[in-house]
């Protein structure tokens, strides 16, 4: 595979590869369809932004600023004001802000587009360049948020059960030589063709986190202190281990864990009425961890200027954001999902950079 990815203008020639790509395009396809079929508008929003909408300063800076030629403040800091935006701009890390602007007129829409993480990150599950899926639904609360999610994942799963027959009866073959060479305790107790209709077929298990965190407080691993990352107190953010601890051993089926720490989330979540978490959710998935994280939205606008202040997010930045809040507001709800984790799990590849044509990583863009 390695050997592969070093070529990877060729590989699409192999059998895998052609067929991964196949299923990929039927999946796109069948994404585009739930939405339409579903009444839900288009919108494509901006790759070059002035807004970090996660809070996590990952970015990649856009700038036509020649090389050591930046102009300087007087207190020595580049000057923005004289680059060709006139401000300091970023590649996107999502659209979700920009889509509740177009929720908030047209009711139902979804992005679907490229979206860029400057994540030193060199797992089999993280690009530095990736493909999002992300719906925004007004009047929507989370739990409304959570049918949704669950409807279209197994609506697309749906889909290419039925029209990519032939290529994921390959995929599952060479899925199951795969599971071969691996310890006995980290095979797949499913095929992928299981693994995808046990999806499609069965009801999501809807966990809040404190709930979650007791399950896992209690568990085995952590007693063991098997868990890379121990679980002692409420509120720790959860890492992949948990998250398919979860998934794979507890419950044995797809979850979702919604009522997130308030601390652990981004701004723009609304607040419960304990104060201390947020309508956050996000659907885990076996061999995967987290698929989709999505949250209903602080609609109030005085609670989200207190957010803001007290995550040190520039108001003078998300002016327009705030606006949606004053010039009539509603409920809404929306969630993202990494198009490639999708395409990882239909196809049973291990790493993410074989569901991608010309994949994006640290030290990596050749092609």
């Amino acid at each position: 595979m390695s050997f592969l990815r070093e070529n990877a203008h060729l590989r699409v020639r192999t059998n895998t590869f052609s067929a991964v790509m196949r299923v990929r395009s039927k999946l796109s396809f069948a994404v585009h369809k739930y939405f339409q079929d579903n009444g839900f508008n288009y919108v494509n929003t901006p790759i070059v932004t002035g807004s970090d909408a996660e809070g996590a300063g990952e970015m990649f800076r856009v700038t036509s600023f020649e090389d050591n030629k930046a102009p300087v403040t007087e207190d020595g800091k580049i000057d923005y004001t004289k680059d060709f935006f006139g401000k300091e701009t970023n590649l996107t890390v999502s659209g979700q802000l920009e889509a509740e602007a177009y929720a908030m007129a047209l009711g139902k829409v979804y992005t679907f587009g490229p979206t860029f993480r400057a994540e030193n990150s060199n797992t089999t599950r993280h690009l530095a360049e990736f493909w999002m899926i992300e719906p925004e639904v007004a009047f929507m609360d989370l739990d409304g948020n959570m049918d949704l999610a669950e409807d279209f994942i197994k609506s697309v799963l749906t889909y290419v059960l039925e029209h990519c027959k032939e290529d994921l009866a390959f995929l599952d073959e060479r899925f199951m030589q795969e599971e071969k060479t691996k310890p006995q305790l980290q095979r797949s107790e499913m095929s992928l063709l299981e693994k995808l209709k046990f999806v499609a077929d069965n009801n999501f298990k809807r966990v809040s986190y404190t709930e979650a965190i007791d399950i896992l407080r209690n568990c085995k691993p952590n007693k063991k202190k098997k868990f890379q990352y121990p679980i002692n107190d409420w509120g720790a953010d959860l890492q992949s281990e948990h998250e398919r601890f979860l998934v794979e051993k507890h419950f044995k089926c797809p979850v979702i864990l919604f009522d997130y720490p308030a601390d652990i989330k981004a701004f723009y979540m609304r607040l419960n009425e304990d104060g201390k978490t947020v309508r956050a959710m996000d659907v885990l998935f076996p061999g995967i961890g987290e698929m989709v994280g999505g949250a209903q939205r602080e609609e109030r606008y005085d609670v989200l200027v207190e957010k803001m202040k007290a995550m040190n997010i520039d108001e003078k930045e998300l002016w327009w954001y705030l606006d949606l809040r004053k010039f009539g507001t509603a409920v809404h709800s929306g969630f993202g999902l990494g198009f490639e984790r999708l395409v990882q799990f239909t196809t049973g590849m291990g790493n993410i950079r074989d569901v991608i044509p010309f994949p994006r990583t640290p030290q990596n863009a050749d092609f």
